[in-house]
């Protein structure tokens, strides 16, 4: 006679708890690898296509978009120098010893596709803080490690100057942006930046944050509400004009 083999012997409720245990422990496995995967990001935000295609050219790579720049704005100014087209005389300004063709204004900026604003904010440092959409650079309300005041006889009409090294704008930049709604460029957290003015109002929003920003939507985002700075309508100092950003950043 053949010995039956014994098979273990589960009761209902054991058998239940242990097809649980089995899906948990699935599904964990399936959510760590998802959230180890790079977001793909296939389409460039709309807002990318108002940037000076002579001077920049701006791509994406995984989850980020690469902004390069050759730095030198497409509008006129007094930094050109004499003797250039887009020169212009500016006999206010108290012009730094450089002018843009002696000048390495190039940079790259790397950002999220998608921002991050879930975290802390950040605050903002010398040197550049975001791309205009001239190609030009954006500086914060400092110069030096000092208040922008110092240095208010150097701007140029639009807001910018030369020092240290590349021309950049601390100003509202008038020549592509004049108490109204159109984008002014793209900050280091990836946020963009815009006008004074409200694009879904068609006035000066009355909701900004700290850093200058609210979520509703722009002339970029067909209907879709979305994060983003503005110019603060608020003159600054002894300029006559008003910050293009001062921070802290939110998309960090």
């Amino acid at each position: 006679m053949k010995r039956k083999s014994k098979l273990p012997f589960y009761s209902i409720p054991s058998l239940i708890a242990l097809i649980a245990v089995s899906y948990i422990s699935c599904s964990s496995d399936d959510s760590s690898t998802q959230e180890e995967e790079e977001e793909v990001v296939t389409e460039l935000h709309a807002a990318f296509a108002a940037f000076n295609t002579e001077a920049v050219t701006i791509y994406l790579d995984g989850s980020k978009v690469v902004i390069e720049t050759t730095g030198l704005p497409n509008h006129e100014t007094v930094y050109w120098g004499e003797g250039h087209p887009l020169y212009r005389e500016e006999p206010g300004v108290q012009v730094t010893p450089s002018i843009m063709s002696s000048n390495n204004n190039a940079s790259t900026l790397t950002v999220d596709a998608t921002p991050n604003l879930t975290g802390s904010t950040v605050s903002t440092q010398l040197g550049t803080v975001g791309i205009a959409v001239s190609g030009s650079t954006i500086f914060n309300d400092q110069e030096g490690g000092g208040p922008l005041d110092q240095a208010a006889a150097s701007l140029d009409w639009t807001g910018a100057h030369i020092g240290p090294g590349v021309y950049h704008y601390h100003l509202e930049p008038k020549a592509f942006t004049d108490d109204d709604d159109k984008l002014v460029g793209i900050l280091l957290d990836g946020v963009f930046l815009y006008g004074r003015k409200c694009n879904a109002t068609g006035t000066y929003p009355t909701d900004l944050d700290a850093s200058g920003g609210h979520t509703t939507a722009t002339q970029y985002t067909l209907g879709e509400a979305e994060y983003h700075y503005h110019i603060i309508n608020e003159l600054y100092s002894n300029t006559g004009s008003y910050l293009a950003f001062a921070g802290p950043y939110q998309g960090y």
